[in-house]
């Protein structure tokens, strides 16, 4: 099976259970376009039927796109909370880089 179908097998195995918590690790890493665009819609999906949806990601259109909020770590420890309305790219790898900037 394909690295897309892998994923959407998975994604209906969360659909069947019933679950009120996703954790999504990469969802897309590795698939066509297509088979993304079908994975967003699958979770955008859920998150419509309020389902909770947390998504780990390295990639920053992915986080952009599909997130109301982003938690910034480094190290493990959480930089900063990003809420949509102030999304910005280099902000956000700025964080996650270590840098966090001072408030004035």
């Amino acid at each position: 099976m394909s690295g897309g179908n892998q994923q959407k097998v998975v994604l209906a195995k969360a659909l069947a259970a019933n679950l009120d918590i996703l954790i999504f690790d990469e969802p897309t890493r590795g698939i066509d376009v297509g088979a993304k665009s079908e994975i967003y819609d699958l979770i955008a999906e859920l998150s419509e039927q309020g389902k909770a949806i947390i998504m780990i990601s390295s990639d920053m259109e992915e986080l952009l796109g599909m997130s109301d909020r982003i938690m910034v770590f480094y190290e493990g420890k959480i930089m900063d909370e990003v809420d949509r309305k102030d999304f910005d790219a280099k902000k956000i790898l700025s964080l996650a880089s270590g840098f966090k900037e001072e408030k004035l």
